[in-house]
């Protein structure tokens, strides 16, 4: 039985919270080196850096307090119709309680609704249980990067149709 949580969409009370988990959880998987997105400039603003056109982020709040985040935004360089799934982040309370399968549908119908026709998300070798999750939810791998992401330090790459 999953535990009791929320998914909602960011709000600016959120920015600290959601920054302080991305930078709790991408060093617990030695993602916090150049070429990282735990220093992309949106870490500290998520609120309106998905405020933006075709773009959304979620929270996942347990116990009133945030634990996790995840989003969508047009894949950079990657043409009109491939979103990214963004900074897909759970502390380790919130994970195994079906949180991020829930977060991930949640994710993929926004991209939907914004007429995104596939999505594309980026990932660590280690992140064992993400990589489940993404195969789980019907994401296959590729065999290289797609778009201009920055984000070097990642190894594994997925797409989805939608």
């Amino acid at each position: 039985m999953s535990e009791a949580f929320l998914i909602r969409p960011i709000e600016p009370r959120d920015d600290a919270a959601v920054a302080a988990v991305i930078r709790a959880v991408m060093p617990e998987f030695g993602a916090d080196g150049p070429g990282f997105a735990i220093h992309d400039a949106e870490v500290d603003r998520m609120y309106e850096a998905y405020a933006r056109p075709r773009c959304s982020y979620f929270v996942v709040e347990r116990g009133g307090a945030v634990v996790g985040g995840a989003g969508i935004a047009p894949l950079e360089g990657g043409g009109a119709d491939v979103c990214e799934l963004r900074k897909m982040y759970f502390l380790p309370g919130a994970r195994g309680i079906g949180a991020g399968a829930a977060m991930m549908r949640r994710c993929l119908d926004a991209a939907r609704a914004h007429g995104f026709r596939r999505c594309y998300l980026e990932t660590l070798a280690g992140m064992h249980a993400a990589q489940a999750l993404y195969r789980r939810s019907g994401f296959t791998p590729l065999c290289a990067p797609m778009g201009g992401t920055g984000h070097f330090g990642c190894d594994r790459f997925f797409i989805r149709e939608l």
